[in-house]
């Protein structure tokens, strides 16, 4: 099989698949190249409501192909900056399925997701303390919003790999499941993003990003909420004991 990102979109989830078993799942120039804009299509289709990242097979991803940097370790590092900003920045919600290892730059694009759901046995590590690699002031900066700094520091100090209870325990991960049911617990959650408002979702998104917002920014969103009718469904769903039928969307 050829290195390569897989996309399926089932119901309202896009899925994308980190592909390159032979080198667990690591990815390639080429792979980081082709993750922007292949967010940018999920992005921009309205079909797709909730987008999960997940790995061939029985891992997630072992980091940058290193035979594949003929660029050099710096032209590598900016396009994985610039994979990862693109998932941040992904207006939808994103969940990450983990099993197996989540390494190096796999460890990078988890942490760009929104939530993160484990399997039993995974191992998580930052790793460029063992190539003498200078990790990029934006993934740190991302890493120690999720975990706090003493793990961050933990984590880039040590290039140490750590199970899923840690993981669990300092926030890089929200949930853990046997291997067996994670697949069907992360497509449980979809179903759940996918069914509330996106609206909700995005402006959350927004504000969580930028927590200084300006109040005209929270304007903007109510009167979106309001001029879409999104409140008003949402309301009279709650009041009439029914399941809410949202039509806002961002593609």
């Amino acid at each position: 099989m050829e290195p390569a990102l897989h996309l399926d979109v089932t119901d309202a989830t896009a899925t994308v698949r980190i592909a390159n078993p032979a080198k667990r799942n690591a990815m390639t120039t080429a792979m980081w190249r082709a993750l922007p804009p292949l967010l940018e299509r999920c992005a921009a289709d309205p079909a797709v409501r909730v987008l999960v990242l997940t790995g061939e097979g029985d891992t997630f991803c072992a980091g940058a192909d290193i035979s594949s940097l003929t660029a050099g370790a710096d032209a590598s590092r900016d396009l994985a900056v610039a994979a990862e900003e693109a998932l941040a920045a992904f207006p939808k919600p994103t969940v990450a399925a983990v099993r197996g290892y989540c390494v190096g730059g796999g460890c990078q694009l988890a942490a760009a997701c929104d939530l993160r759901f484990a399997a039993e046995g995974a191992s998580f590590g930052i790793t460029p303390a063992k190539l003498g690699i200078v990790y990029a002031a934006s993934s740190t900066r991302r890493l120690v919003e999720l975990v706090g700094p003493a793990t961050a520091k933990y984590l880039l100090f040590s290039a140490e790999l750590i199970g899923t209870e840690r993981a669990l325990r300092t926030g890089l991960v929200d949930e853990v499941w046997p291997a067996e049911a994670l697949d069907g617990r992360v497509a449980e959650f979809a179903a759940v993003l996918a069914s509330r408002s996106q609206l909700t979702q995005v402006a959350a998104k927004e504000f969580a990003a930028a927590p200084v917002a300006g109040t005209e920014r929270l304007a903007h969103w109510e009167a979106q909420g309001h001029g879409s009718g999104e409140t008003v469904e949402g309301v009279a769903a709650f009041l009439e004991r029914r399941a809410p039928r949202f039509g806002w969307t961002v593609g």
